[in-house]
């Protein structure tokens, strides 16, 4: 990848107006479509605690993933450099959010408990490094000011077919 700049470019469209629009807190959906060029929209909203539509994304469920998914790739990576054969990857991460009784708020700490299925057994003290450079790597998690916590589970071990 290189050093340097790299820029992303996402549209956001609100859907929800309705025929009211922003009359009131409660006359508008919260719906929206996020479309990145060449990629399937993704059907946003708010969060259900915040008048949202529980079955679209919200932007909390997106900035969770997105620092699953930057940890996951950057373990990859670090695991082939390791010369450790990944053959599956899990994480059930989950995000803690303060929110003030003015309403502002924001995220106190995330914890990614990914897992490893590999060919053949591995120290755990690997895997541990495997996990330590992937998140001081991690463009997402190097770009947040709370704590993101990665609790490695115990690696599976498959044979190879």
């Amino acid at each position: 990848m290189g050093g340097g700049l790299h820029s992303f470019s996402v549209n956001v469209t609100w859907t929800g107006a309705g025929s009211e629009g922003t009359t009131s807190y409660t006359s508008y959906s919260r719906d929206h479509e996020v479309v990145v060029e060449g990629k399937p929209p993704l059907l946003g909203s708010a969060d259900a605690a915040f008048r949202g539509d529980a079955s679209r994304y919200s932007p909390e469920d997106l900035f969770v993933a997105s620092l699953s998914q930057c940890h996951m790739l950057w373990a990859l990576h670090m695991a082939a450099r390791a010369g450790v054969v990944v053959v599956g990857y899990s994480d059930r991460a989950t995000g803690t959010m303060r929110v003030e009784s003015a309403g502002a708020g924001q995220f106190v700490e995330v914890t990614l408990r990914p897992q490893l299925t590999v060919v053949r057994d591995v120290d755990e003290a690997v895997v541990a490094k495997i996990h330590d450079d992937a998140h001081a790597h991690c463009f997402i998690a190097r770009s947040v000011n709370f704590p993101v916590r990665h609790v490695p589970l115990v690696t599976e071990v498959v044979t190879p077919r």
